[in-house]
């Protein structure tokens, strides 16, 4: 009986050790193919019938042995050294591979390695080349100009043949960017940056800009050590290689090859809206804020039998939409609003934000609450739930009319918050006063028919020769709002305001006044304040 009950145990221990041994021998094989550097362990995919091998290198890797797209010896001729770009013309047009380079985007990319911890390139796609590929001389080809081997060497080491080493050795192999020239530009730059301890910052086309950044810059901004900077160097990126010709293509066929997947990756990597950005971004102080009081403040509360009042994915809303805002809007005024009083949360241009500590994002909530519960009282908003938001928004000369309100169009509630951030944080005149005067105003139907002369968001919000809104007049509608509620005293600035105003209210030479009289510029005068 024991010797029976013996016998499974002693054939799951030998299986055991039978799979230590193939894992340990596995183990020592794997360990001599990757001390070669110039061997890199990858998995061979097919799509489309493009053979590719994917793998991962360290950034210094990346940085040092990963060219710009004008390395290829095809494109040479039109290689201008100073921007690392391809000159377009008539002889090059049809060779062009990649979009330019914008240099003005490195120091972004340079600071968001730097100082974001969770920070991530998605995986980079390349091309491997050999010096006979641009030969059609050399052996490589035969005689009907096609190529008889890849320009990928693939060595293979598993029965199912996806599974190997490429050859990378740096003697024989060139290797540039398809599509990741700006991850490229950026990991070249943070490399620079930790080998000299400074990078130039440069214009769009490569030309210097007086700013440096300093690897001191960035310990002092972003409390990082010299020693966590020092190891980004040996983080890892996906990449993705992909042969330059492959066997049986002619060079004008591999062309074309490498350029159409060029096209297809861009076409399909479709960028996120500024509607989305401000669903998902879980970095920026705005856009949380903005979801926040989206979902939470009663002026939006999604009630039983009445559609939503927020736009979550567009940037407009149409005269006969139902919502009352946008998401895209909301975050733009959480940024013109608390931006006064948060200026550290704005970040520079091409950079992420870094998501504020959670007091001060309670903080803001707070403060963009209140200022909800003040606008859901003015006079427009309580009548909301009578009257609908089409009635309110339309233009009076619109089929069945409307009151031409601007506090139901994204680009007036953007310029009356941005008015009162200023107010508030700049000026430090209290929400209780502000909305004193707000509420008498807009009973006087202050924000409505901006459509006729005697508004004065007429000509700055609303376009009388084209019947439609007028974007572009977003910050001046927010000046005029300031001045009526007595924030600008300066006489200078009070002159300057008059003549901007004149200005938009002057269409083919002639100038409209506030009761709709054809008048001189200089007679446009400003309206009361309240």
């Amino acid at each position: 009986m024991s010797h029976s009950v013996s016998e499974p145990f002693a054939a799951i221990a030998s299986q055991y050790i039978e799979e230590n041994k193939h894992k340990e021998l596995l183990t020592l094989l794997l360990d001599k193919y990757l001390s070669n550097q110039e061997q890199l362990p990858v998995q061979k995919t097919e799509m489309g019938g493009t053979e590719a091998y994917v793998g991962s290198v360290t950034l210094e890797w990346f940085a040092s042995r990963v060219n710009f797209a004008s390395c290829l010896p095809m494109l040479q001729n039109k290689y201008n050294s100073d921007t690392d770009n391809v000159e377009i013309d008539a002889d090059s047009i049809d060779e062009i591979q990649q979009r330019p380079l914008d240099w003005t985007r490195q120091a972004a990319l340079v600071q968001y390695l730097a100082s974001r911890k969770h920070h991530k390139f998605p995986p980079v796609l390349v091309v491997i080349n050999q010096p006979w590929v641009d030969n059609l001389q050399a052996p490589e080809w035969d005689s009907e100009g096609k190529a008889i081997k890849s320009s990928s060497n693939f060595t293979v080491i598993d029965t199912n043949g996806t599974i190997g080493f490429l050859d990378i050795s740096h003697e024989n192999i060139t290797i540039y960017a398809l599509d990741g020239q700006h991850r490229l530009m950026g990991i070249q730059g943070l490399i620079e940056l930790l080998n000299f301890g400074k990078i130039q910052r440069y214009k769009k086309d490569k030309t210097p800009a007086e700013a440096t950044i300093t690897v001191d810059d960035l310990i002092d901004q972003y409390q990082v050590s010299s020693a966590y900077l020092q190891k980004l160097t040996q983080e890892k990126i996906g990449i993705e290689f992909i042969s330059a010709v492959a066997a049986g293509e002619t060079r004008e066929e591999a062309r074309r090859r490498v350029r159409s997947i060029f096209v297809h990756v861009n076409l399909m990597a479709v960028a996120l809206t500024k509607g989305q950005l401000a669903q998902l971004d879980e970095d920026d102080g705005f856009s949380i804020i903005a979801r926040k009081i989206a979902v939470t403040h009663p002026l939006f509360a999604q009630k039983q039998n009445c559609k939503p009042r927020i736009n979550w994915n567009s940037a407009t809303v149409t005269n006969k939409s139902t919502v009352l805002t946008t998401l895209q809007a909301l975050k733009e005024m959480s940024e013109r609003y608390l931006g006064q009083k948060f200026l550290h949360w704005k970040q520079e241009k091409g950079l992420i934000s870094m998501r504020p500590e959670n007091e001060e994002l309670a903080e803001g909530i707070a403060e963009f609450q209140k200022l909800f519960d003040y606008l859901a009282n003015l006079p427009s908003y309580q009548i909301l739930e009578d009257e609908g938001t089409p009635a309110l928004r339309r233009f009076s000369f619109e089929k069945d009319g409307g009151e031409g309100n601007m506090l139901f169009r994204p680009v007036g509630q953007v310029a009356l918050v941005q008015a009162l951030g200023i107010l508030v944080f700049r000026k430090g005149i209290s929400l209780d006063k502000i909305f004193k005067k707000l509420r008498k105003f807009d009973k006087q139907g202050g924000f409505s028919n901006i459509e006729l002369p005697n508004s004065i968001f007429y000509g700055v919000l609303y376009d009388p020769n084209r019947k439609r809104i007028l974007v572009a007049g977003k910050d001046l509608a927010a000046k005029l709002v300031i001045y009526i509620l007595g924030g600008i005293k300066d006489s200078m600035e009070i002159a300057e305001l008059r003549k901007d105003l004149a200005k938009v209210r002057t269409f083919e030479n002639r100038t409209i006044d506030f009761q709709g009289n054809l008048v001189q510029p200089n007679e446009v005068g400003l309206p009361a304040i309240l």
